[in-house]
């Protein structure tokens, strides 16, 4: 299984100082180790020496079957299922390698830097009209709907497949609306899709 991610995907989240979107060209995409992954409700435990650790909220795919270069206009057909997923990041680090030109992945892909709720079928979804929340604490801090991303799902799937072949269980997430939140020792954190709660756990 291979977990991709997207960044810079929402206005939101993408304007530089002069108000100008970043990178409107192609998906920024960068990936995670599969032992970053959380899932079931399990805790999310924060490692000591990469605070202050951030949460983004996304909206998370998962690849259906296999694909290759795979055009726009077929990608709908090669994921069945949506969920809500927190996007954790190690936020000084990440600031440390982008200034040095570096790799992202040891801030991005730590053990338990992807969590994800249960599935929902796309089945009967306005995949353009997604709707996802997160609430920390029982206060709402992130909201998005999958018609705000720069580049649409389908877009996302075809750009990530020309470099990589899907496979059956690969996951994407497809990038965050707002800025980041960070994340606090006895957090909750629940996460929803079209308001049905999918995604609940705690920070330890």
């Amino acid at each position: 299984m291979k977990i991709f991610a997207v960044a810079y995907n929402y206005p939101g989240h993408n304007k530089a100082a002069t108000d100008a979107l970043y990178n409107r060209e192609d998906p920024v995409v960068f990936t995670k180790a599969d032992s970053s992954l959380l899932k079931g409700g399990r805790p999310m435990f924060l490692p000591d020496d990469l605070a202050p650790v951030d949460a983004e909220v996304e909206l998370v795919v998962r690849i259906c079957r296999l694909g290759k270069s795979i055009p726009e206009r077929f990608a709908c057909r090669y994921y069945d299922a949506v969920t809500c997923g927190v996007d954790f990041t190690a936020r000084n680090l990440l600031l440390s390698l982008q200034q040095q030109g570096l790799p992202w992945e040891l801030s991005k892909g730590f053990d338990g830097a992807a969590a994800i709720g249960e599935w929902m079928p796309v089945e009967g979804l306005d995949r353009k009209d997604i709707r996802f929340q997160l609430d920390v604490n029982g206060n709402p801090v992130q909201q998005g709907v999958s018609s705000g991303m720069i580049h649409s799902i389908d877009a996302v799937i075809a750009y990530i497949s020309r470099w990589y072949t899907l496979r059956t269980g690969d996951l994407i997430f497809t990038g965050a609306p707002s800025a980041a939140v960070v994340v606090k020792e006895n957090d909750h954190i629940t996460g929803y899709i079209n308001n049905e709660k999918l995604l609940e756990f705690n920070v330890k």
